[in-house]
């Protein structure tokens, strides 16, 4: 079982606010365990005093619904007060946000964090994030919502 460190979290928001600095924004940068705990959070000198709260809720949501946030936006259309009512559970630390820049961290198949980027446009936070984690060897590929499975109790 692997799990997200510290050094990898610190690695991954330093290559974000470089590439953020690159494109010429000013984020703030979360990174989460598999949980949703917070391991890094770093706001850059000129990025808006909400983006560190927003980028936490894209990191907690990418960990906690183990889906990057923009494949969540057709549930969330499609059941509007269902995900509204999942920030609402006593379980639920922070708000589900369906959005860009929301990001599951996994490795070698398995989903350990999450990483949320705030500060550019919806574009701009979602290709910060996928440039870095692909960057840094990090998997970007996920199966959709409602795909069917093999049936519980049934041989393959």
């Amino acid at each position: 079982m692997s799990s997200l460190t510290l050094d990898a979290a610190e690695e991954i928001v330093a290559a974000a606010h470089k590439r953020a600095q690159a494109v010429g924004k000013a984020v703030s940068v979360a990174v989460v365990d598999a949980g949703g705990f917070p391991v890094a959070i770093r706001r850059a000198d000129g990025a808006r005093p909400l983006t560190p709260d927003i980028a936490r809720a894209k990191a907690y949501t990418a960990a906690v619904m183990q889906r990057p946030g923009k494949m969540l936006k057709k549930w969330q259309e499609s059941q509007p007060v269902f995900f509204s009512q999942l920030s609402q559970l006593p379980g639920a630390a922070l708000p589900i946000m369906a959005t860009e820049g929301s990001v599951t961290i996994k490795k070698d198949g398995e989903i350990i964090g999450g990483l949320g980027i705030a500060g550019g446009t919806a574009d701009e936070d979602q290709q910060i994030a996928d440039e870095v984690l692909q960057s840094l060897g990090y998997e970007l590929e996920f199966a959709a919502w409602g795909v069917a499975g093999k049936p519980a109790g049934k041989d393959a």
